[in-house]
């Protein structure tokens, strides 16, 4: 498979000697990976259940929900502008510091390791809704009922599956940083700083126990529940329906309803027609945070060589040419 020059998504080749591995561990961890992999989806999603009520009967104080919104932005930035667009489709260049910020961001929504994250979405990528993606939801067929286990496989079930994305064949670039790779074995510090932080500050803000528990729950276990899912409907609801104006070759839709929680990644159908664009909302309309702050990383000097999307390369892409581009 040949790319263009614009497109870094093919696997990059594997390197003759080997490298350091920047996972939590081999083979032999697989088993207690995912049984940690668990807890971190079950513990708040069940918290995510629990909220409602909790939020209908006794109410969610400004302080919680500040940390709620607070780190799901956060988390949810670092995902879409570090794990995203900067570290897996290289939308953009960034200085070192911010490039060490954005991996720390992005670790810490809960998502898994650096570069594992990166890997698998380069392979989706290459095999996006084809055999080969690690998660389309048309993986069972397009029934009804295949559809409806696809969803489940594309949303959540992928994680579990036995087989891994070869990191040393789709990520080397990260692998030979050793930076990056040392953030991303530190996946379990950074999960445990993202649990910690709202605590921490609720109690301090409040002076009680009270004040710590109540901001573990709304602003630790909810919110990465919430941001869990909000990313991995991404991959399945964003696969399955949506709009289409621009050619890509996979069922990949624009969901304008997910644009806001999801920072600018809904509108995943110009993504995957133009996957190393910087700007994913390229429409009228079209609100994309992250491609804000890249712009005023980039005023700021600490990004460079943007990527952005100009009127001819969007209409090139688009169905009908005839229409305005934002």
């Amino acid at each position: 498979m040949t790319a263009s020059p614009d497109v870094i998504d093919d696997a990059p080749k594997a390197q003759e000697t080997p490298i350091p591995s920047a996972t939590l561990g081999g083979d032999s961890k697989r088993s207690l990976e995912q049984i940690t992999l668990l807890l971190f989806i079950a513990v708040p999603f069940v918290a995510l259940l629990a909220a409602v009520p909790l939020a209908w009967g006794w109410g969610v104080s400004w302080l919680d929900l500040g940390l709620l919104v607070a780190m799901y932005y956060i988390g949810c930035h670092g995902i879409t502008i570090g794990f995203h667009r900067h570290f897996t489709h290289g939308a953009f260049k960034a200085k070192r510091p911010l490039r060490i910020v954005l991996a720390v961001m992005g670790s810490l929504a809960v998502e898994g390791p650096l570069v594992r994250w990166v890997a698998d979405h380069r392979k989706h990528h290459k095999f996006s809704d084809v055999e080969g993606d690690p998660h389309s939801p048309w993986r069972y067929g397009e029934t009804v009922p295949a559809l409806l286990k696809g969803l489940w496989w594309a949303h959540i079930g992928w994680m579990f599956d036995g087989e891994q994305t070869p990191q040393h064949k789709y990520a080397p670039d990260l692998i030979k940083d050793p930076v990056i790779r040392r953030i991303s074995r530190q996946f379990v510090l950074w999960t445990t700083v993202s649990l910690l932080a709202p605590p921490l500050i609720g109690g301090l803000a409040t002076w009680s126990w009270q004040g710590a528990v109540t901001a573990f729950f709304w602003g630790s276990l909810v919110r990465v529940a919430l941001l869990h899912h909000v990313t991995w409907s991404i991959n399945s609801i964003c696969h399955a329906v949506g709009k289409h104006p621009f050619k890509s070759r996979d069922r990949s839709g624009n969901v304008a309803w997910l644009a806001v929680l999801s920072c600018g990644e809904s509108w995943h159908n110009l993504h995957h027609a133009d996957p190393t664009s910087a700007r994913h909302g390229v429409l009228r309309g079209q609100l994309d945070s992250s491609a804000r702050l890249i712009r005023w990383f980039e005023k700021a000097g600490w990004a460079y060589d943007v990527r952005w999307p100009n009127a001819d390369r969007i209409n090139s892409r688009r169905k009908d040419t005839a229409a305005d581009a934002a």
